[in-house]
């Protein structure tokens, strides 16, 4: 293996699964890189796992034990949106087997939050009002796939094939952490605004207080590695 070569351990987001990874990680893997998709418990090809409830630190260990049994070291972690909750509670974990962090148009929150601290008001009240009904547990719908940012009609009926409800008690546990989020470690914030994802503007001006955090602009929607896959790979590989 080459001094070039890297290793991606790539997180997706609420609703999705390591599958909508797909055509980045074709692209990695063409220049000779190692990548690693997993889906979290209760999601994608797991979803039959969803009566175990799994919340966010199921889906923190999920990503701990893929590096884990991997054996991977000097990893670049990339958690999409939901999964920035995730990949920090891994870098709190193991900051040792990381190289770099990305967070991708994703949540920042502080410790001891939860994913709702970025959600907005109406979002808030709409994900309390399912636990209620839920007594806690459940499942959050799947929402339409345009509120990805999507709009090409392929990639819509894509999305909509595979998207699948999402475990509530993930949204309510909070993210304990014992350090800042990042942990330290070299962090690149991927902003999306083509259209911006309203829904996490408070993770939006977190990230822009986090000191020594880099910041991009990326022109596509919240789902850029459907909609961009090859922005999101060169902004990737240009990683160090």
């Amino acid at each position: 293996m080459s001094a070039a070569q890297r290793t991606y351990v790539l997180v997706h987001g609420a609703f999705h699964g390591g599958w909508c990874w797909r055509h980045v990680t074709d692209q990695l893997r063409a220049r000779g890189h190692r990548v690693f998709t997993p889906t979290l418990t209760g999601l994608g090809e797991r979803a039959h796992l969803r009566h175990l409830e799994p919340d966010l630190h199921t889906h923190i260990a999920d990503v701990v034990q893929t590096l884990f049994c991997e054996e991977l070291q000097d990893v670049v972690l990339v958690g999409h949106s939901y999964a920035g909750a995730v990949i920090s509670g891994v870098a709190d974990c193991v900051p040792e087997v990381l190289r770099h962090l990305v967070f991708l148009d994703a949540l920042v929150l502080p410790p001891g939050g939860h994913v709702l601290y970025a959600a907005s008001a109406e979002a808030q009240s709409y994900y309390h009002g399912l636990s209620r009904e839920a007594g806690g547990s459940g499942l959050i719908p799947v929402p339409p796939a345009d509120f990805f940012g999507v709009a090409d009609p392929a990639q819509i009926a894509w999305l909509e094939r595979h998207l699948s409800p999402h475990p509530l008690a993930s949204f309510l546990s909070p993210l304990d952490l014992a350090h800042p989020p990042g942990n330290g470690l070299p962090v690149t914030y991927v902003h999306c605004t083509a259209p911006e994802f309203t829904e996490i503007r408070n993770a939006f001006a977190l990230a822009r207080t986090m000191p020594g955090w880099r910041h991009v602009e990326l022109a596509t929607g919240h789902d850029a590695m459907v909609s961009a896959p090859r922005e999101v790979a060169e902004l990737l590989l240009s990683i160090g």
